[in-house]
């Protein structure tokens, strides 16, 4: 299954956040988590109903954002 079937934004869902489909876990929370130094192990055992897949959908969403982002210098004096 692709990253795009896997992660959704619904704006009826926590305000248009991105999603993992069929859940209310947003692209942001399992970056976090994982940020904070959860494992992938531990992430599954505490949310039962994402997969390994998801994380690693969550993952590459957060990437091609971050791909797309356009960074401008700031003006020193």
């Amino acid at each position: 299954m692709a990253q795009t079937d896997r992660i959704v934004v619904d704006p009826k869902v926590l305000t248009g956040k991105p999603v993992v489909r069929g859940t209310r876990i947003s692209v942001e929370f399992v970056v976090d988590l994982l940020a904070a130094g959860w494992s992938h192990a531990q992430i599954l055992e505490s949310y039962p109903h994402l997969s390994e897949d998801d994380i690693r959908a969550c993952l590459a969403y957060a990437g091609e954002l971050l791909r797309e982002e356009k960074v401008y210098p700031l003006k020193t004096a």
